[in-house]
């Protein structure tokens, strides 16, 4: 399996997990009170945010990606359905 391989993984999976979190699991935090799947979700999603940022940073030179692709592909990861653009548009 390719590095590339590995980061679109990362890559779907930071995605799902930023969706889950933002509008399912922050929305029962606040209407049901209940702070159980923001405490669940918010952990992986940290670990794959911070996965993503660090492969996004050793692929940049390897894919000859320009400055501006590369903050393209850092904002990603904080955009809501992001990395799925990107995965659609650089990655494939």
């Amino acid at each position: 399996m390719s590095f590339l391989s590995v980061f679109r993984i990362i890559a779907l999976l930071e995605g799902v997990s930023y969706i889950l979190l933002l509008f399912i699991a922050t929305p029962i935090k606040y209407t049901l009170d209940n702070p159980q799947y923001v405490k669940l979700l918010g952990m992986p999603h940290g670990l794959l945010f911070i996965a993503y940022i660090a492969i996004a940073m050793l692929l940049k030179s390897s894919l000859n990606w320009s400055s501006k692709k590369f903050n393209y592909v850092l904002l990603a990861a904080i955009v809501p359905f992001g990395t799925f653009y990107i995965d659609r548009k650089y990655l494939k």
